[in-house]
């Protein structure tokens, strides 16, 4: 590859949007393209500690910092990420914050002309930015095709017009197989009467894709075939997939602490397939009484399991039951904070993945082969339940009647799609050509 490429990495500024990102710049530079993460000052650590071992083995990967003007966005002082706003009603306000780093990123853009953008799709201005110079910008959603095609049909035909009241369900109009929803399950900003800020933010989002480069999709083909032919032949988007975007970098060293020791060793005394693992996204938020409401599931379903809660040991236990603990005694987990989700996901241990299912979970859960129960929260990831759901049929609903059976065969036919993830990222693999492919267009473009 064309050593001399040089690609500016952008990413949203929250855990999972940063993630991926960060393993896209560290798969492109091990390419041999000159990779530049741009990000705000107290981002940086957190990249930097994500970087190190690229940056040990010579690939040439580096961080360019812009000031974010917290403050005088309305923002709370040094509130620099999406997962440090005080509550989810916060995060149009930050969305709009993130517009006033166009300034200086487009100064960076006129120091180091450099010969593309990747940028998250919540900055619908940097494809202005890159015209302006003569840039490629590609936008990075950070889900499926599946997920991109619904929203654009709902977008296009909003079917849920169509309904009289919000658990009435519609078919989504011209999406292969059938998928109905209900109001309920669509994101807010997707009715345009509602959530105002939301919607002209999402209309800037399309309107910036539609003129720009094209777009990198961190998914496999093999995965949703239908999905991509559609988007990139009907719809006639120019989009590249590169996913499963952990299994390039799968022989990278893992830091485990002796924290996360506990929870291996404990994992190790368990039966293959005997454990639950729930574990939501970093955005998502519970009440005590919607934990105590899980909690009660979890010892009601007489499954063993590790339940990863977003609390701090010194915020109390008043949101657990009365004699929980004391009741699980060697028959659960809780971990509070951060957790080695991929070491515990492929444990032999683990039966069943709980999971708000952003694509980031999807695709760490199908990579190693867990059957997913989905309990989606907002934005796409009730399209990604649909996915597996209905279409792939490797997941059931929170909420579902029945497993028993069927989980054998869902253990069979993720574990299919487990082996197909890994050879697409395999020489002449689908996310292996399509990787090339991207790299040799860009730097055509340059000469």
């Amino acid at each position: 590859m064309d050593s001399s490429l040089h690609i500016f990495f952008f990413p949203f500024m929250g855990h999972g949007h940063m993630r991926p990102t960060i393993d896209m710049a560290k798969l492109f530079a091990a390419k041999g393209v000159k990779s530049t993460i741009i990000t705000t000052p107290l981002n940086e650590p957190i990249i930097s500690k994500a970087i190190e071992k690229s940056k040990i083995l010579g690939h040439n990967i580096h961080i360019q910092t812009i000031p974010f003007p917290s403050s005088k966005a309305g923002l709370p002082n040094e509130c620099e990420n999406v997962d440090s706003i005080p509550s989810p009603e916060w995060f149009p306000t930050f969305c709009l914050a993130t517009k006033m780093l166009q300034e200086p990123l487009e100064k960076l853009l006129l120091e180091q002309h450099p010969d593309c953008i990747v940028a998250d799709m919540f900055f619908p201005w940097v494809t202005d930015s890159a015209l302006k110079f003569g840039i490629p910008r590609l936008v990075f959603h950070g889900t499926c095709y599946f997920s991109l095609r619904a929203a654009e049909c709902m977008r296009l035909y909003q079917p849920f017009r169509n309904v009289g009241f919000d658990s009435e369900s519609f078919v989504i109009s011209n999406l292969p197989g059938e998928i109905k929803m209900t109001r309920l399950q669509i994101a807010p900003f997707e009715n345009w009467e509602e959530f105002e800020g939301m919607a002209k933010l999402m209309h800037e989002v399309k309107e910036s894709e539609l003129k720009s480069f094209g777009v990198v999709v961190k998914s496999f083909y093999e995965l949703e075939n239908v999905y991509a032919n559609y988007y990139r032949n009907v719809l006639g988007r120019k989009a590249w997939h590169i996913g499963p975007l952990p299994l390039w970098n799968k022989d990278a060293a893992i830091f485990i602490d002796q924290h996360q020791h506990v929870c291996l060793k404990w994992l190790d005394m368990m039966k293959p397939y005997s454990v639950v693992y729930v574990c939501h996204g970093s955005m998502a938020h519970f009440s005590n009484s919607q934990l105590r409401e899980i909690a009660m599931g979890l010892e009601a379903s007489e499954q063993k399991f590790i339940w990863v809660v977003r609390k701090s040991e010194d915020e109390g236990e008043e949101w657990l039951p009365e004699g929980f603990e004391k009741r699980m005694e060697g028959k659960r987990m809780i971990i509070r904070g951060w957790a080695p989700k991929v070491c515990i996901l492929e444990h032999e241990a683990i039966g069943a993945f709980v999971s708000h299912y952003g694509w980031n979970s999807v695709l760490e859960g199908i990579t190693v082969g867990v059957p997913m129960v989905t309990w989606p929260m907002a934005s796409e990831q009730f399209y990604n339940e649909k996915l597996l759901s209905e279409v792939l049929k490797i997941g059931v609903p929170v909420g579902a009647k029945k497993m028993g059976e069927e989980i054998e065969e869902m253990r069979k036919r993720v574990k299919v799609l487990s082996e197909l993830a890994e050879k697409s990222v395999e020489e002449e693999g689908s996310s292996y050509c399509d990787l090339n492919a991207l790299i040799e267009e860009l730097s055509l473009l340059r000469n």
